[in-house]
């Protein structure tokens, strides 16, 4: 029997203007970053969640929270 494939989320809509993306597109990081948080809508996305409380944070912050001093 094959198993039900889960249907996909929306793409973050903060997606577009995200740092994380332009450091992805500009080859600065790997791409898994976008695949595992952000085309997935994965709410989990500490960004997400510091922009949907209307919280600031550097561009150096990544998803999971982690902050990357070497990468502006």
């Amino acid at each position: 029997m094959v198993p039900k494939l889960r249907k996909k989320e929306k793409i973050c809509h903060w997606y577009p203007i995200c740092p994380i993306k332009y450091f992805v597109d500009n080859n600065n990081l790997d791409r898994k970053w976008v695949e595992d948080y952000c085309l997935v809508g994965n709410k989990k996305c500490v960004r997400y969640q510091m922009e949907e409380r209307g919280q600031s944070y550097a561009d150096n912050v990544f998803p999971n929270g982690e902050i990357k001093r070497d990468l502006s």
